[in-house]
């Protein structure tokens, strides 16, 4: 039945039922700078590098920004819990995968390994579009890119080049079910030399009730509230400055499987919540060696507050992990000669680690202040420079670039005492483009990758998982080398691309178990430089449009993962996954069907086998197809989508929740133009 019921609804998706003329933008023409620190076509970029634009957001209306990449080529996305949401690249995700915000790290020195939920501390509605370069990043941006470097760039303000306007607009969304409640306002103002945006979203999420047979999953909801502003001044014809603030904070965000499978009353983070501030200038010279200068200086605060007690215990533990990171960046563009330009410059990121915890007995009233899961006061500065470099020579184009990063690490822990480490990396890459024609690419690619070991390596004391982990005194960085043989290609109404990658890893941070030890029953592990192991994938994506006002795409990604060290497959590698999806836009009108799918994962580490957010034997494969609709008024928008169609039972590998089952939600957004 569903096999016969599929197909038919992308044939119905093709029907041209409703018309507008309006050219389609081929997808490898857009623009990226997340790679080379430079603006350049993806088809010209000698890297595998996804965008997803501001227009496929507000027309699909993903609810959370993790969500925005579900169904990207080569993003796998992971749900430890509602309120969270953890992309792989290149089989790798949590702190081996780099995350930026508008190019300021969100990544910081308490960033764990494996999924976390960082992520979703974005609000999407803030989003213009996102950008992922997969299998490369460390140079161009440091530490963490060991998978690749996911950015994330908020909404611009513009100047007005006539007289000043302003803008504003109000949305709604509804989910069935009680699984979604939202309200988001947004007001700007662009005059010659001001440009000003702010925006605020309240959001309540319900309950997920899942596919056929699993219902309603409790506990999972959770409320959020977040705002931004930006403001752009044009100090002068050569030089603008902007100032920009974003806020989120996510209350009572469950871990469902926790108190599901793990004996707890009540296992939470309350709050998650991210601020930052960040100001940033951008000066246009004449001279060729310094073209363009941006220099950007920020502020980003991130809390993660924990609420725990198990059931039948009159003992609540509250727990407060606070980073600050102050930075200061600047990035130079030069043209050096006719067919040479460069990226040069310096990062500065330094955190200080505020740690406590609390157990509340609810009985006697009394509070035991106990160590927190990290060495409160502890210091983490990242210092870099680095130089890249553009070159092309007739139909040869390369990328060449070299970063140095210093680390300074500092912990007073109440058991090692006194821990300095001073790490430091030097890499490099190297890339060439072969341009057969204006249209077909071909390119292989060398990137070296790294990870210093952070706070969260060195200094964790508590349950992590299915674990207890105590600190450890030193470790070395984590590094990687990405080999990658690409071809991407524009053939009139038909573009693609396909690559295929080898990405080797030594020094693997990983736990390892420590005798026999347990603690409140859990095993003890400490962290060590231990592993080698080695990731092989093929990816690969096809879009045809063939009028238009109708387009259809596919992607397929597929990798392997191996343990050298240990002789077993790699913990949480995704399996092969892709993406069907058909759509066209007429006369304000717009649908689009879409198939999801991942195959069974039955190659499974130990670790695999020890958590119990997977299966006994793996994780099943899965199908889920969504519907999606909508019209545009000069005034108004109205979106919706019927999600889960099959209403498929469901779970994303790795994930302590199940996937959503049938349901339908319906966004409205009204708009007010001056």
């Amino acid at each position: 039945m569903r096999k016969t019921v599929i197909p038919f609804l992308f044939a119905f998706s093709a029907v041209p039922a409703f018309a507008q003329q309006d050219t389609i933008a081929l997808e490898l023409e857009e623009v990226v700078v997340t790679s080379l620190r430079k603006k350049q076509s993806l088809l010209k970029t000698p890297y595998q590098v996804e965008r997803v634009s501001g227009r496929y957001i507000s027309t699909y209306q993903p609810r959370t920004t993790p969500e925005v990449l579900v169904g990207l080529n080569g993003v796998f996305v992971q749900k430890t819990n509602h309120g969270g949401g953890s992309p792989f690249v290149r089989g790798l995700t949590g702190n081996q995968l780099l995350v930026l915000v508008d190019g300021i790290r969100l990544n910081n020195s308490t960033f764990r390994y494996g999924p976390n939920q960082y992520l979703n501390t974005i609000d999407a509605f803030s989003v213009d579009h996102i950008e992922v370069a997969k299998g490369t990043g460390s140079v161009q941006y440091g530490s963490d890119a060991l998978g690749g470097v996911i950015q994330v760039f908020t909404k611009e303000p513009v100047f007005s080049a006539t007289a000043p306007r302003w803008k504003a607009s109000a949305t709604g969304k509804w989910m069935s079910g009680g699984m979604e409640q939202t309200g988001r306002a947004e007001m700007s103002y662009s005059a010659g030399k001001m440009a000003a945006q702010v925006g605020l979203s309240c959001r309540n999420f319900g309950d997920i009730i899942g596919g056929d047979t699993t219902g309603k999953q409790t506990p999972t909801a959770y409320d959020e509230m977040a705002w931004d502003a930006r403001l752009k001044f044009g100090l002068s014809e050569n030089t603008t400055l902007t100032i920009a603030h974003q806020f989120l904070q996510q209350n009572h965000v469950p871990v469902y499987h926790k108190v599901v499978l793990e004996n707890y009353r009540i296992n939470e983070t309350n709050p998650q919540q991210r601020l930052l501030n960040y100001a940033r200038l951008n000066i246009n010279g004449k001279q060729s060696f310094a073209k363009q200068l941006c220099i950007t200086a920020s502020w980003q605060q991130t809390i993660e507050g924990r609420e725990s007690s198990r059931n039948n215990s009159p003992v609540t533990r509250k727990e407060w992990d606070e980073v600050n990171t102050v930075g200061l960046t600047a990035d130079l563009y030069s043209e050096l000669a006719k067919n040479w330009t460069a990226n040069s410059g310096i990062e500065l990121y330094y955190d200080g680690v505020t740690s406590k915890r609390q157990d509340i007995n609810e009985t006697t009233g009394t509070v035991k202040e106990l160590r927190g899961l990290y060495p409160t006061g502890s210091k983490y500065g990242n210092y870099s420079i680095y130089t890249l470099h553009h070159l092309s020579w007739k139909r040869f184009s390369a990328e060449l670039g070299g970063r140095f990063n210093l680390f300074n690490i500092k912990l007073n822990d109440t058991s090692l005492g006194v821990v300095t480490l001073h790490p430091s990396t030097l890499v490099g890459n190297a890339s060439v483009m072969y341009h057969l024609n204006d249209r077909h690419k071909v390119f292989v690619s060398l990137s070296n990758g790294f990870r210093a070991p952070n706070i969260d390596d060195m200094g964790t004391l508590g349950i992590v998982d299915f674990r207890y982990e105590v600190p450890t005194n030193d470790l070395r960085p984590e590094k990687s080398l990405n080999t990658e043989l690409g071809y991407k290609f524009i053939a009139g109404k038909l573009e693609g691309t396909a690559s295929v990658f080898n990405l080797q890893l030594k020094d693997l941070i990983t736990r390892v178990r420590v005798g026999t030890d347990s603690i409140n029953g859990y095993p003890v592990y400490q962290k060590e430089n231990t592993e080698r192991a080695e990731i092989n994938g093929v990816e690969a994506s096809l879009k045809y449009s063939p009028l238009s006002y109708f387009w259809v795409s596919a992607n397929f990604a597929w990798q392997q993962g191996t343990n050298k060290t240990k002789g077993e497959p790699i913990r949480r590698i995704p399996p092969v996954y892709g993406r069907l999806m058909a759509g066209y836009t007429k006369n304000k009108w717009h649908a689009a069907a879409e198939w999801l799918l991942a195959g069974k994962q039955d190659r499974l580490a130990q670790g695999d086998m020890e958590d119990n957010r997977i299966p006994k034997g793996g994780t099943p494969g899965w199908n889920v197809v969504n519907l999606y609709g909508g019209y545009s008024w000069s005034f108004a928008d109205l979106n919706l989508g019927l999600q889960n169609l099959l209403d498929e039972d469901y779970r994303t590998h790795g994930s302590g929740i199940n996937g959503v089952g049938r349901s339908l939600w319906i966004s409205l957004k009204i708009k007010i133009n001056q």
